[in-house]
């Protein structure tokens, strides 16, 4: 049977003998699995090895388990612990059989353990950890017995010792033989990493310990932990994130990396002290998230023109702007994505690196060693740069030397946090650098937002109000077949009816007008209308308005992240 699936691996182009030969040995000296082995030398990923096993076994192999729900009568009788040490779920069930989600099909006992439980016979399909994990999360988080199961055989005595004396875990799913305290944290990591939080909040109250995930840049409420196992989870917490576990009155920041099954995702954490205990805030960063291309961030054919005219420009300075969340890091890697970088020498200063890009140079912050966004900019004109990425335009210092290297025949991308176009122009007179330098070295800024896309599984249309249309100043005969969409709601957006997220752009680019408005220190408001009156520009409502129009958004949804025209 092995020989079999290693011949289709080899035959598939998948593996080659020599790695085979090294995976084998490294078996028999370490006692690991060859499945294990394979996945974490990175010849074979988890999903090949299971679908050469599946197609030797003549089992069903699933790719996607996200349509499947788990029948009740598996929910009730199955505990928890079970299914989560077994890797085992029910996808769907006929009179008198079950039929099984597995990740290991040549395990039988706990089939037949199953199969005993619910007096009915088990037929097994094949699929990934990460995927049988989601759908068990899924099975049983409605149920407060999830979280009870998980410190299930937990002494009070025992809670600190068990969160400080264990170290980082090899991967977040590994829970079967975990401790309870690490269990719980695991899962609530797996649980983020799947429905796409960008945050977790480890909020404390006077009666609990709150979960929360920020998805879609809105906070959902999740488990709700027991008060007396807060101090425990608090200083697991600080063991992942290397922080002090004694250390309680005042702020910390830590920061670690863990395992997803095959992702790997960078963890941010902050700790406050607060009246009800400390409250604890994740920063997620995928280190395995896809690159985004210029063509895919929501940019319509106008603004695409224009972002990529900007992009291939020769020289000069290109501003990122909005608030913290908006998105503004994925479109310059999404800018940086299109350069050549192998006719171009392209480096980065960054806070903390998101993304690792290939054949591009990409530098650290690190204030305890003296090596700022300032310093690092000064020392990259002496690498002989052709486009350099600035994570953050923050002081006179930063802003100067950006300027300087755009008008020796630099490209400098960055960001800074303003309102919307117009504003940058002014915030970076007012932190000091020369309106002339601004003027001659500036050559766009991006403003941007993040919007939610309606969910596409419970999307439906409504006939506009006439006030909505006037609102965002549009006709009826904009809109797609003279309608209006919204989601209803459902289990896949946890009933909210949106589904991802898309940005909207506000795109300003200079021509002699703007510059000679910089030049005379001409206010931000002045230079917006004069642009839009011009029809050089087209502002954040605008183009919210068009992606309303084209039933990608909602109303409501482009009125919470932009302000009113008012010229």
């Amino acid at each position: 049977m092995r020989n079999s699936i290693f011949n289709e691996l080899i035959e598939g182009g998948l593996l080659n003998e020599n790695q085979l030969m090294e995976c084998q040995e490294e078996e028999r000296t370490t006692g690991k699995p060859i499945d294990k082995v394979l996945r974490e030398k990175g010849y074979v990923s988890e999903e090949d090895f299971l679908k050469a096993l599946s197609s030797q076994l003549h089992i069903n192999f699933v790719e996607d388990l996200e349509e499947f729900s788990t029948p009740e009568k598996f929910v009730d009788s199955v505990p928890a612990q079970f299914a989560r040490t077994y890797n085992l779920v029910a996808i769907g069930e006929e009179p008198g059989i079950l039929m099984v989600a597995t990740c290991d099909p040549l395990d039988v006992q706990p089939m037949d353990d199953l199969s005993a439980m619910l007096d009915m016979v088990v037929e097994p399909v094949v699929s990934t950890r990460a995927q049988i994990t989601a759908l068990i999360n899924r099975a049983y988080q409605k149920s407060s017995a999830d979280v009870d199961e998980l410190l299930e055989g937990l002494e009070d005595d025992e809670l600190i010792g068990i969160a400080a004396e264990i170290d980082e875990t090899e991967d977040v799913l590994d829970i079967a033989n975990k401790a309870p305290i690490i269990k719980l944290m695991n899962t609530i990591l797996f649980e983020a990493q799947k429905n796409r939080a960008s945050d977790i909040h480890l909020q404390p109250f006077a009666d609990r310990l709150q979960v929360r995930y920020r998805i879609d840049g809105i906070l959902y409420d999740t488990k709700v932990i027991p008060k007396k196992i807060q101090e425990a989870l608090v200083s697991r917490v600080k063991v992942i994130g290397k922080m002090d576990i004694a250390e309680r009155r005042l702020p910390q920041d830590g920061r670690t990396s863990v395992k997803i099954g095959d992702s790997e995702l960078d963890l941010r954490i902050s700790s406050v002290p607060t009246s009800y205990g400390e409250r604890i805030v994740f920063r997620l960063l995928d280190k395995s998230a896809r690159l985004y291309r210029l063509g895919e961030i929501g940019l319509d054919d106008r603004n695409f023109e224009l972002l990529d005219g900007l992009v291939n420009s020769s020289h000069g300075v290109l501003l990122v702007t909005g608030p913290t969340g908006s998105g503004k890091s994925t479109t310059l890697y999404a800018a940086l994505a299109e350069m050549d970088s192998q006719e171009l020498n392209i480096i980065t200063i960054e806070d903390p690196i998101e993304y690792n890009i290939d054949s591009i140079s990409q530098i650290q912050v690190s204030n305890k060693k003296g090596l700022t966004f300032a310093s690092g900019l000064r020392s990259l004109m002496r690498q002989d740069p052709d486009v350099m990425m600035v994570g953050e335009i923050r002081d006179m210092e930063t802003a100067g030397i950006a300027v300087q290297a755009s008008n020796t025949g630099h490209l400098v991308f960055s960001t800074l946090h303003t309102n919307d176009s117009a504003g940058a122009v002014t915030r970076m007179i007012d932190l000091g650098v020369e309106p002339y330098l601004v003027s001659s070295s500036l050559i766009g800024v991006v403003a941007q937002r993040l919007v939610r896309v309606i969910c596409p599984r419970c999307k439906e249309s409504y006939e506009p109000e006439e006030t909505q249309l006037k609102s965002l100043g549009l006709e009826k005969g904009e809109l797609l077949e003279g309608l209006l969409y919204h989601g209803r709601g459902c289990d896949s957006c946890l009933g909210r009816g949106y589904y991802d997220r898309t940005a909207i752009y506000e795109i300003l680019t200079m021509n002699e007008t703007i510059r000679d408005q910089i030049i005379s220190r001409t206010s931000a408001s002045v230079i917006k209308q004069t642009a839009v009156e011009s029809g050089h520009l087209r502002t954040l409502r605008m183009d919210g308005a068009r992606k309303v129009a084209q039933g990608i958004t909602t109303v409501d949804e482009v009125f919470r992240v932009t302000q009113m025209d008012v010229f």
